[in-house]
């Protein structure tokens, strides 16, 4: 086996946590004895991140940087370093050190064992708070009943895959609308898991607001099942329900039609609400499919550093 390892870290304004992720990181890379390559993916950050990646690839050939032209998003940053990863092993991990460098070891033993896909599985993060918890669980449990395919609850956005598997998912997953994670569980090969408890964040704060992760666990929703799209059907049953029991209250009562203001403003409100839920995913889906078609490029890099040759990406 080529021992040869890639580590993606998708950078979006960590200017503070770069030097210490470095230091942490190369020492761990070092002393696995394979050949490695640092891969930063500068996702439009607003602050110095740029320019202190620069400085580290400067010091050091087997940085590299990948830098976009705008900010594209963590599942483009992550997509973008396995384009241009060259590894026997690609690994991607965020740059907050919550990830903990020194899993690495322990997933190219699995690796080593035969392992294509290496799920890290998050046991516990306290620096996440009491509501991130609840929903991150209430997604996942929602996500495991509804769709097709089944996800490991608490899986993360740190994972390692083989360079198989790298060109599977970089040749045959470039939708625009995408759950990498999601995709990294289900593209079948040999798989295990990892446990790991999430570090704490050596500085910055999250980049995803409640707000963020509603309409990222929204997309995930509509991208893995067609479940939502069945609820006009099941609406229609359940009037259909409601419709027979109201005839069959009338009959028995003999009182003729339900009288009462308040009885037909709520059927009428609640069979509106359910037409507008049902109009509303549907354009969900019609906005997925409409981004889809445009084929737009997933993201657009502006400059590199220490790279050869060009990825499967935009290059400006």
């Amino acid at each position: 086996m080529d021992k040869s390892i890639s580590v993606v870290v998708s950078v979006y304004n960590e200017e503070k946590a770069l030097d210490e992720f470095y230091r942490e990181t190369s020492r761990v890379l070092e002393e696995t004895g394979w050949d490695w390559e640092l891969i930063f993916v500068n996702d439009g950050s607003a602050d110095s991140s740029l320019p202190v990646l620069k400085g580290l690839a400067a010091a050091q050939e087997r940085v590299k940087i990948i830098s976009f032209s705008r900010n594209f998003g963590h599942e483009a940053a992550m997509i973008a370093g396995m384009d241009y990863s060259t590894g026997e092993v690609v690994v991607c991990m965020d740059a907050d050190l919550q990830h903990p460098p020194a899993c690495i070891p322990e997933i190219l033993k699995k690796r080593e064992e035969g392992y294509e896909v290496i799920n890290m599985v998050r046991t516990q993060n306290r620096t996440a708070g009491l509501v991130k918890n609840i929903t991150s669980s209430g997604f996942y449990w929602l996500i495991n009943h509804i769709a097709d395919v089944h996800f490991e609850p608490n899986a993360s956005d740190f994972f390692a895959v083989s360079r198989k598997v790298a060109r599977v998912l970089r040749t045959n997953y470039r939708e625009r609308v995408r759950f990498l994670r999601g995709y990294v569980q289900n593209v079948g090969f040999k798989r295990t898991t990892i446990e790991y408890e999430a570090g704490v964040r050596v500085a910055g704060e999250s980049k995803y607001s409640l707000k963020k992760l509603f309409i990222f666990s929204i997309n995930t929703i509509l991208c893995f099942s067609n479940m939502p799209l069945k609820l006009g059907i099941y609406a229609g049953i359940f009037s259909a329900l409601l419709g027979l029991a109201v005839m069959v209250y009338t009959l028995l009562t003999r009182q003729g039609a339900p009288s009462g203001y308040a009885t037909i403003v709520v059927l009428i409100c609640f069979m509106f609400a359910m037409m507008f839920v049902i109009i509303g995913i549907i354009g969900e889906y019609i906005a997925i499919l409409f981004t889809e078609l445009k084929d737009r490029p997933i993201y657009i890099v502006e400059e590199t550093e220490n790279i050869e040759e060009a990825g499967c990406g935009d290059k400006m």
